[in-house]
């Protein structure tokens, strides 16, 4: 990873703004904003990519207290708050741009992104109407699933985010696309009917270990070598639940956990580019 130095967050501000696309912040009619989402956008990534904060609250503070100098006319929290949200689309649209979905090897996987613990399903509600119940090897979680494609450098090419109970191969098309030659995943890619259909689709040939019922597997060389880098996505994952807390339990909205996760995936990719 890069050393930060401080007066790498104006570069990250060049970077970011040249990304963004030309177009108003401010709704129609509305007082023009105090910080651009061009200043929004650097605050939520260099927190992510420094001190790591779980939720805005704290970040708005973090920013209160050592960020002054750079950013003079930071609004209350509330202020705050709706240009975060109101940023969001914007930051996506950077994420899509940052995707190295050119890479012609990929790694594919899924993981599970709880919005709160098990037990308190029940009684969760800010994403009721979108989260669901689903099954992995760990056992039951409530809330999302992220479907993800990575290159071997472990930069992120394609991502989808569903509801907990979708599987993962469905996700295939959305992962993947025509500059994909390979893609290695685990068991659950393996099907024979979507291998078939992305390999019609996109000529993507797909490489994935026998399923545990079938006795016997023939694979050549290479296919046995990109089995055994196949873990290197669940490194991916694990960074990002580990130590950029992608997992939480704090958005108070649905339109707080897209900002959550668009900002922790974004931060991300802009740490393994800039290696």
């Amino acid at each position: 990873m890069l050393s930060l130095q401080p007066h790498h967050i104006t570069d990250l501000y060049c970077l970011v703004d040249d990304l963004l696309p030309r177009t108003s912040p401010n709704p129609k009619g509305g007082r023009p904003a105090s910080l651009s989402v061009g200043e929004v956008a650097t605050i939520l990534l260099w927190n992510t990519l420094t001190t790591k904060q779980k939720n805005l609250k704290d970040i708005h503070r973090w920013a209160m207290l050592y960020h002054r100098q750079e950013f003079p006319r930071i609004p209350t929290y509330n202020a705050f708050l709706e240009l975060c949200h109101r940023s969001a689309p914007m930051l996506l649209f950077v994420l899509q741009s940052l995707l190295c979905d050119e890479a012609p090897v990929r790694i594919m996987d899924s993981t599970m992104v709880p919005v709160c613990k098990i037990y308190r399903a029940d009684g969760h509600k800010v994403a009721k109407t979108i989260a669901e119940f689903g099954k992995n090897h760990q056992g039951w979680h409530y809330g999302f699933k992220l479907h993800a494609s990575i290159d071997l450098a472990g930069r992120l090419s394609g991502l989808a985010l569903t509801p907990a109970n979708v599987h993962d191969a469905q996700m295939m098309p959305q992962i993947l696309n025509e500059d994909a030659k390979i893609a290695v995943g685990d068991t659950t890619y393996g099907a024979s009917v979507m291998r078939k259909y992305i390999f019609e689709q996109y000529g993507t040939i797909i490489v994935a270990p026998p399923h545990p019922k079938q006795r016997k597997g023939i694979f050549a060389g290479w296919q046995l070598f990109l089995l055994k880098i196949r873990p290197k996505i669940e490194s991916v994952f694990d960074y990002l639940k580990e130590h950029l807390h992608l997992v939480s339990s704090f958005p108070r909205s649905v339109k707080g956990y897209l900002l959550h996760y668009v900002r922790i995936l974004l931060g991300y990719q802009l740490m393994v580019i800039g290696k």
